[in-house]
C-alpha cells in the first residue's frame, strides 16, 4: 500500500470513480424485487452493492423518524423531562401513547420513535427541539443539505404524507442518512432494541415499548433501523446487517414483501464483501527527537480493518500523518501521529500511531547541550 497525500487520493479517485461504481453486485444475478425503489450499500464506505432505481423520488412514510431522531440525538439533554405538547400529542396514526400533560424525555421520545413509531412522539420532538413543527422540519431539510441528500425533501416530522406530494426521498438518499446515524452509538443503541423499558405519564411511570422491525428477530445479523407505512408510500423499510464483521445497510421503499426482499439482498451481497485488515506499508516508522539522549524512536501504526468487496484493500490509500519531530519526554505507547485510509474520495478509517519506546527529557546543564539540541533542531526543518 502506497503512502500518498490527502489531496492526491481525492484527486485519484475522482479518475477512477467512474470505475468502482460498476463493479458491483449488478454485474451478478441477483434476486428480484418488488420495491419501487431499492438499495443496498457497503456502512463503512459507502459503495453500492446493489440498486433498483435507488435514485427515484418516492414517499418514505415513518422511515422520516430516522432523521427526527438522529437530530434529537445531537440536540442533546436527552434525560431532561419536561411536559409534551398539548397540540404535538393529538395526531393520527401509530403511537406510543402520549396524552395531554404527560411528562417525558427525549431519550423516551427517541424510542417511541423508533420502536412503535409513534407519530405524536415525532411530534412532540419536534416543538421541544425547535419549538414547532415547522421550525423542526426546516432543521431537517437543513441536515438534509449538509448531508448531500440532494433528492430528499421534509414536509412532516414524522412521515405522514396523505395530504402533500412534497415529502420524498430516495432509496439511496435514505441509505446515507441511515449510514450517517449508524455512527452514533445512541441511535445505534435505540433502534437496536426489540423491547425498551420508557418512563411517561401523569405523573411518569414504567412501560414497555416494542419494535414493529422483525427483521431484529427473523434475519441473522440485522441490528436495525426503521419500518414505515402509510397508504401513499405503501410499506418502507430501512435495516443494517452486521455478519462476521461486515455491516451493510438495505432499503426498499414501495415493496410488499420487504420482510423477504431484505433477506435476500443480504444472503447474496454478503458474499461480495468482508472485514479487511487496512495497512500503511509495514507500519513502522521512526521519529526524530528533541530534547532527549535519544535521537530517534521508533513508532507503529495500530492495526485497523474495513468492509470491503472481496480483494480490494489493495486499492485503499494510507495517508500518513506524523510531525517532522516530537519534544521529549516520550513513554512507550504514547500516540505520536495518525493514519487516514481512503477509500474512493471516502475517509472509511483512521488509526492511532504510537510510540514503540521512550525518549526521557535530558536536563539542559551546559552551553554545549543547549548548542546541539538548537542544531538539531536547525537541520530537521531544513532537511539537511
Amino acid at each position: 500500500m502506497r503512502f500518498i497525500t490527502k489531496a492526491a487520493a481525492v484527486l485519484l479517485a475522482a479518475v477512477i470513480s467512474t470505475f468502482y461504481c460498476t463493479v458491483s453486485a449488478n454485474a451478478t444475478e441477483m434476486p428480484e424485487v418488488a420495491a419501487k425503489g431499492a438499495v443496498v450499500i457497503n456502512a463503512d464506505t459507502g459503495e453500492v452493492l446493489f440498486r433498483k432505481c435507488a435514485d427515484k423520488r418516492l414517499p418514505m412514510a415513518s422511515t422520516t423518524k430516522i432523521m427526527t431522531t438522529i437530530l434529537a440525538i445531537e440536540h442533546g439533554r436527552l434525560d431532561e423531562q419536561f411536559t409534551v405538547d398539548a397540540q404535538a400529542v393529538r395526531t393520527e396514526g401509530s403511537s406510543m401513547g402520549l396524552l395531554e400533560n404527560d411528562k417525558v424525555t427525549l431519550r423516551a421520545l427517541c424510542y417511541g420513535m423508533m420502536l412503535p413509531s409513534g407519530n405524536d412522539a415525532a411530534n412532540c420532538t419536534a416543538v421541544r427541539v425547535s419549538g414547532s413543527i415547522g421550525s423542526f422540519v426546516g432543521l431537517m431539510n437543513q441536515k438534509a443539505q449538509q448531508l448531500g441528500l440532494s433528492d430528499t425533501h421534509f414536509v412532516t416530522s414524522s412521515g405522514l404524507d396523505d395530504y402533500t406530494d412534497e415529502h420524498y426521498s430516495t432509496a439511496e438518499d435514505m441509505a446515507k442518512l441511515t449510514r450517517y446515524a449508524m455512527q452514533n452509538s445512541t441511535f445505534r443503541e435505540i433502534c437496536s432494541a426489540k423491547k425498551a423499558k420508557v418512563c411517561f405519564g401523569d405523573p411518569p411511570y414504567d412501560r414497555w415499548l416494542y419494535n414493529t422491525n422483525k427483521l431484529l428477530s427473523s434475519c441473522h445479523g440485522v441490528i436495525g433501523v426503521k419500518t414505515g407505512f402509510t397508504d401513499k408510500a405503501g410499506r418502507c423499510l430501512v435495516s443494517c446487517c452486521e455478519r462476521n464483521g461486515a455491516r451493510l445497510i438495505c432499503v426498499t421503499l414501495g415493496d410488499r414483501n420487504d420482510w423477504q426482499d431484505h433477506s435476500m439482498l443480504y444472503d447474496r451481497c454478503f458474499t461480495f464483501v468482508s472485514k479487511q485488515t487496512l495497512s500503511a506499508g509495514s507500519g513502522r516508522f521512526e521519529l526524530d527527537v528533541v530534547g532527549s539522549d535519544t535521537d530517534r524512536i521508533k513508532c507503529f501504526a495500530q492495526p485497523v480493518k474495513a468492509c470491503l468487496l472481496n480483494g480490494r484493500a489493495k486499492d485503499v490509500k494510507a495517508v500518513v500523518h506524523l510531525p517532522r519531530f516530537v519534544y521529549a519526554s516520550v513513554a512507550k505507547g504514547d500516540q505520536v501521529g495518525d493514519v487516514e485510509y481512503w477509500y474512493n474520495d471516502t475517509l472509511i478509517a483512521r488509526t492511532d500511531i504510537l510510540a514503540d519506546g521512550d525518549a526521557r527529557y535530558v536536563k539542559a546543564e551546559c552551553k554545549g547541550f543547549l548548542e546541539d539540541i538548537r542544531s538539531r533542531i536547525v537541520r530537521l526543518f531544513s532537511g539537511s
